[in-house]
């Protein structure tokens, strides 16, 4: 008896101990499984980098909470999940909490709360609820606050593309919830701001005319002008932007312009090829910003063109008048392209349409060495104008004749990735002033890996006006269709992938395939699944206990 109780002691003890080495090992070497064929709970390393390197705790608050569609319910624990993750990754690094903002006590209240939440950044939604037979309006935040430090961010999770579906639109904002939130976390993390550098001295956008886009870029990084006849103003500048210059670059320019890039430097070139306004009736001419060769030389040329489109924006037109009163309609331009065929690329997936104002075309060129990706297509129904150009609204009064939109897939964006080979190879170096530094020993013929990116609009990033309070737009935002354009998410997207080095931005590849039932099978086979649904757990019971009590009396009856 004693031997039988010492050898339970002695099992009990071993699996005491077996099982505190499991906790141990499990704890030092620290693994996740995700058996989904698409690896959907799974962080991309780039991310499982950052979080480690976590030095403070970050806070994310999110709105999303309380009665929800079912559609948001499944967002809302793909946020969960995802944060989860984050926190595990993070160890303990991450904190997060849900928060319902109906409980914020009186509508009033509401209101202020939500008012308050979209200043961060978290743009309302407005959805529609069944309740009792009824169709209700109730109005949901689908996004986040992140903290850190006296740091902080909105962030919007309700992404993707407003032309799809609604099941699909939610599926996309699923797919990017990684990356809204890891691309937050990473800005307020930052120990040094990255330093974006806008172009001034040939006419470029600036002032109100890029207040949205300014102030976009000023929450993530540290934006100052440049002038390029200045050393001084390149160096330190991580990113340089030229936005729309309309006069001429000069030799001295273009070589410090070059020798930036040489070093490493990322330029985001958006320029117009041709002068055009919808203002008046007028002759559209190329531009003459003397940037030909260096773009041939880098793998890409703007063409001599104009881009129409029959997916279009549209524009305000008289088309007649009553009594003395004219009368306004809004027709498609095509000159106005809507973009909404994309390249197989992180910058742009599950992307809405963006809109551009009379845009060029771009091709590509030979340059050895140069990985060169178009982002930006136009639809199948497009066509190319060749410069000089008649630009008239009067022309919109006219049915569009969509034989004449013979073209399909024309690219507009374009993004070049590798060591370029300087403009100035076997060259004389021009003159160039205000410099203190021997050039000629300075001179780089070929650079170091680095990206430049060009789109033929510079358009892109300009915000409209209120036409009452006269205070500027949001990039993107279409006043008469009361509509927001992705500019602001595609450009941001670009700057954050030509910055992003440790590649942060990749976790936008994830996908998240949906897999819906077949309706119309559903609706013909629903009786027989049904019945075999009630049936079958009854049968196997009933089997099951046949062959037991068979087993039980074969068994006794031979003992």
């Amino acid at each position: 008896m004693d031997s039988k109780r010492l050898e339970d002691i002695l099992k009990f003890s071993i699996g005491l101990v077996a099982l505190l080495l499991i906790n141990i090992i499990s704890e030092r070497y620290f693994f996740r499984l995700d058996l989904t064929e698409e690896k959907r709970f799974s962080i991309s390393e780039p991310t499982k980098v950052m979080l480690k390197n976590l030095e403070e705790t970050v806070y994310v608050e999110v709105y999303l909470d309380g009665d929800l569609p079912s559609g948001f319910r499944r967002l809302r624990t793909a946020i969960e999940e995802t944060l989860e993750e984050f926190r595990i990754f993070s160890d303990n690094h991450v904190q997060y909490s849900f928060v319902n903002p109906d409980l914020a006590g009186s509508a009033k209240s509401r209101n202020e709360f939500m008012m308050e939440i979209a200043r961060k950044g978290v743009q309302p939604t407005d959805v529609f609820l069944t309740e009792k037979g009824q169709q209700i309006q109730k109005r949901i935040l689908p996004g986040a606050v992140v903290s850190y430090g006296v740091r902080e961010q909105g962030v919007l999770l309700l992404k993707g593309n407003k032309g799809a579906p609604p099941e699909e639109q939610l599926n996309q904002s699923v797919e990017g919830v990684e990356y809204e939130l890891a691309s937050v976390i990473r800005a307020l993390t930052k120990d040094k701001p990255e330093i974006i550098g806008l172009s001034t001295g040939h006419g470029e956008l600036a002032g109100k005319d890029i207040f949205s886009f300014r102030k976009s870029l000023e929450e993530k990084y540290i934006v100052r002008d440049v002038v390029l006849n200045s050393n001084a103003d390149l160096d330190g500048t991580d990113l340089l932007i030229i936005a729309k210059p309309v006069t001429k670059f000069q030799p001295g320019e273009k070589y410090r312009l070059d020798q930036y890039i040489m070093k490493g430097g990322r330029v985001l070139f958006l320029l117009d090829a041709l002068a055009a306004s919808i203002d008046s009736t007028t002759i559209s001419f190329p531009y003459d910003l003397n940037l030909d060769d260096q773009l041939f030389r880098y793998g890409v040329r703007i063409n001599k063109d104009l881009v129409m489109d029959m997916l279009s924006a549209k524009a305000p037109v008289v088309v007649g008048n009553l009594g003395d009163q004219p009368q306004i309609r809004m027709l498609p331009w095509p000159f106005y392209p809507l973009i909404n065929t994309y390249a197989d690329h992180p910058v742009v997936r599950n992307l809405d349409a963006v809109k551009l104002l009379f845009v060029s075309s771009i091709d590509t060129v030979k340059a050895p060495g140069i990985k060169k990706t178009p982002l930006l297509f136009t639809s199948a129904y497009s066509r190319r104008l060749s410069a000089p150009i008649r630009i008239d609204l009067d022309e919109l009064k006219k049915p569009l004749d969509p034989k004449s939109f013979n073209q399909s897939g024309i690219p507009v964006a374009c993004l070049l990735e590798g060591s370029f080979t300087s403009l100035f190879r076997n060259r004389p170096i021009p003159p160039l002033e205000n410099n203190g530094t021997d050039v000629k020993n300075d001179f780089l013929e070929s650079g170091v890996p680095t990206k430049i990116m060009v789109i033929a609009d510079g358009d892109i990033v300009r915000n409209t006006f209120d036409p009452r309070s006269g205070q500027p737009l949001p990039m993107g935002f279409d006043y008469y269709g009361r509509y927001t354009f992705a500019n602001e998410d595609f450009i941001m997207n670009a700057i954050e992938y030509m910055l992003d080095d440790k590649g942060v931005i990749l976790s936008r590849n994830k996908e998240i395939v949906l897999r819906p039932l077949d309706k119309v099978k559903i609706q013909a086979e629903r009786r027989k699944w049904q019945i075999l649904n009630l049936l079958m757990p009854v049968i196997v019971l009933v089997v099951f206990g046949v062959i037991r009590n068979f087993v039980r009396k074969k068994r006794y009856a031979s003992f």
